[in-house]
């Protein structure tokens, strides 16, 4: 019977490449500063041994885990059912991939979940978190500013205590909608309504705003509070449709609720454009494309926003390594992306 081989060592690596141990040891960890002749023969050495590092012993030299914590701040239900999270995801984990990371998704529901994600925070189990979808008083800043762990947010921040050292990237909200609704206008609307997200967040706020920079004057009858999803749109489709039968525009805060609009439209007999045309926010493609007829939206770059930020949180993160001489310059504290009108048969 045959003995399983031993697993190659740090110092058979070494020998191989004709370097030293704590040579095979910088190129291993990630470290700077070994010319890239020998940094190509180490790495040659070790797929030809198949040398697998030691994660345990890796850490205690990095001081990193290679896992980032990827935190929601929202049901589980809500996650996995809307494809907006879904793109996010992607894009984070593309890039936490590309870096050899590890994605560790946490969902929150209720106290008891905020409380399990402090502790796993301070646990030391990650290097850092990626947190996104926050609600206003959301207590889980606070959590991750208690634990300590360097942190990326997904949407502009409105904290409570008025901090503005913190890392994120958001969308153009208010830029997006005004773009939307200056559209509308310019198709001769002039009964346009709003259905908004969740006012708690800041990019339904944001995206609210946009619309009173461009209808000022508004009947406050034309706007009705939505949630983000198609069932909130249907909601709040047939509450404006009861209050202001006359209107023959919709601006609606994310494809989802404009998908939710359009069907009630149709229920209601408008035809849409031409009784009245509706524009959405996202530009999803499992939604946009497919609603009846094909939505005209806002685009803004989920999947690039999700990537953006799982880059940013590991440049901070390669800042902070015990080699840091030729460390990447520090994060910007916010970024902004651009967003464009992309326009379909709904306006």
């Amino acid at each position: 019977m045959s003995e399983t081989a031993p697993r190659p060592t740090l110092e058979a690596v070494a020998e191989r490449a004709g370097v030293s141990r704590a040579t095979v040891s910088r190129v291993v960890n990630g470290a700077h500063g070994v010319r890239d002749a020998l940094a190509e023969r180490v790495r040659r050495a070790v797929e030809e041994l198949g040398y697998v590092p030691n994660q345990a012993a890796r850490s205690l030299v990095t001081r990193r885990h290679q896992a980032v914590a990827v935190v929601a701040a929202e049901p589980e239900t809500r996650v996995f059912a809307d494809p907006y999270f879904a793109q996010q995801l992607r894009g984070i984990s593309k890039e936490l991939t590309a870096h050899d990371n590890q994605l560790v998704l946490l969902l929150t529901e209720g106290r008891e979940d905020h409380a399990r994600v402090g502790r796993y925070l301070a646990g030391g189990h990650v290097d850092g978190a990626l947190v996104f979808s926050l609600h206003l008083h959301d207590p889980l800043p606070g959590l991750v500013r208690s634990a300590g762990v360097p942190t990326v947010f997904g949407g502009r921040p409105d904290w409570d205590d008025g901090r503005d050292d913190v890392t994120y990237v958001d969308s153009d909200n208010r830029g997006g909608a005004r773009s939307a609704v200056h559209h509308l206008a310019g198709l001769g609307r002039t009964r346009i309504a709003h259905i908004t997200g969740p006012l708690d967040q800041t990019s339904a706020a944001d995206r609210l705003e946009g619309f009173r920079d461009v209808r000022a004057d508004a009947d406050p009858r034309l706007i009705a509070r939505g949630d983000f999803t198609s069932g909130g749109g249907e909601r709040a489709m047939r509450e404006l449709l009861d209050r202001c039968p006359g209107l023959d525009a919709v601006f609606a805060a994310n494809d989802l609720t404009a998908a939710g609009a359009l069907r009630v439209l149709r229920e209601r007999g408008r035809r849409v454009p031409d009784d009245v045309a509706v524009v959405g926010f996202d530009d999803m493609l499992p939604v946009a494309e497919e609603t009846d007829p094909p939505l005209t939206t806002v685009r803004q770059d989920i999947e690039g926003m999700g990537r953006l930020m799982a880059r940013l949180l590991l440049r901070g993160l390669d800042r902070t390594t015990p080699d840091d001489a030729e460390a990447p310059p520090p994060a910007p504290p916010g970024v902004i992306l651009p967003t464009t009108l992309v326009h379909r048969a709904t306006a």
